[in-house]
């Protein structure tokens, strides 16, 4: 029943983990001229899976603050696995994490799906760095899913999150940001932890130092946007400015990439690189530096050095207990306490 429940969720995982990627790339690929005859616009891609026991409500006041929920059947407080979409943070929906819904549920394991504030909105604001917003919109939603407890009888302590591309970084920044609680603050969703029990990525950014990835990847070319640094032939060419700036954006560049925070009270984290197509080698240029396995390598040295546990798998490297990171989220969010 485990295998058949872990199966169902990595299905669906896919399919969200596919359209994160592919936003990410088309969003990198050159324009082509459009063809003469016009054709016709394609509908959206049907949102497959069960409805949410409670849809869009409203983390915030942003029309995009919004988080669907699918409640487990359970006569105790259940576990929740968070859902933060892809998409560099400039397009995606939760929409695609409903059919990863069911293979949780099954397991008592209730989820959480959300939408945020984008970069390039954040950007048009003012907002520095715009990277800011879909952050910030991640720790705010987590608290407010533990503001929910009672009422969604969810265990609040056991909230894993997970996701694709920037919605992988943003979870990766929630496991190892410290604690964003404000307990003197007179809103209670503010007053709730960002902590998290453990988290589980796939393809996920885990810096965004241009410095670090340049040398790990001397074709990397993703970030710069994050920080307000874009050029009119797309995001990526930005690049080598913001290398350039990167003295003076810094502090900013350390407080939004999750390899800053590391530290050895961290919970424990699964990375997924499904996409690496070759065996991966620092210095060597990649197929796709943007969700290369060489970035979850740069996180497990520092992992290492802190003495938290992680754990990297990517094609020719397995691990023999977890075949993906539905099978981790489903025994780490069951597992005894004292296996945290």
């Amino acid at each position: 029943m485990f295998r058949i429940a872990v199966l169902a969720a990595c299905l669906g995982w896919l399919a969200a983990l596919g359209g994160a990627h592919a936003q990410d790339k088309a969003k990198d690929a050159p324009k082509k001229d459009a063809p003469k005859d016009k054709e016709k616009a394609k509908a959206p891609p049907k949102v497959t899976g069960p409805a949410p026991t409670v849809a869009d409500i409203h983390y915030g006041d942003h029309p995009r603050q919004v988080i669907d929920f699918w409640q487990a059947k359970s006569d105790k407080p259940t576990p929740v696995v968070l859902m933060i979409h892809g998409g560099g943070w400039v397009n995606g929906s939760k929409d695609g994490y409903r059919g990863a819904a069911p293979g949780f549920l099954k397991e008592g394991i209730s989820v959480a799906a959300i939408n945020y504030r984008m970069v390039p909105e954040a950007t048009k604001e003012g907002i520095d760095p715009p990277v800011k917003w879909p952050l910030s919109d991640a720790a705010r939603a987590l608290q407010f899913i533990r503001s929910k407890s009672k009422e969604w009888n969810i265990d609040k302590e056991r909230i894993g999150a997970t996701g694709g591309s920037a919605g992988g970084c943003s979870s990766l920044w929630l496991a190892f940001h410290p604690d964003m609680a404000n307990p003197d603050s007179t809103d209670p969703v503010a007053r709730e932890s960002t902590r998290l029990w453990c988290a589980a990525v796939q393809g996920a950014q885990t810096t965004l130092d241009p410095k670090v990835l340049r040398e790990w990847m001397p074709n990397y070319r993703y970030g710069g946007h994050a920080f307000a640094i874009t050029t009119e032939k797309g995001r990526d060419t930005a690049f080598p400015a913001f290398h350039d700036n990167r003295e003076k954006l810094l502090p900013k560049i350390n407080e939004y990439s999750p390899l800053f925070h590391v530290s050895k009270d961290d919970p424990p984290v699964f990375l997924e690189y499904g996409n690496q197509k070759k065996p991966p080698v620092k210095g060597e240029e990649q197929a796709d530096p943007t969700h290369s396995a060489l970035l979850g390598m740069i996180l497990m040295e520092k992992l290492k050095e802190a003495g938290v546990e992680g754990i990297l798998v990517y094609p020719g490297k397995d691990d023999p207990k977890y075949k993906n990171s539905a099978a981790y989220l489903i025994d780490r969010l069951k597992a005894p306490k004292k296996a945290n």
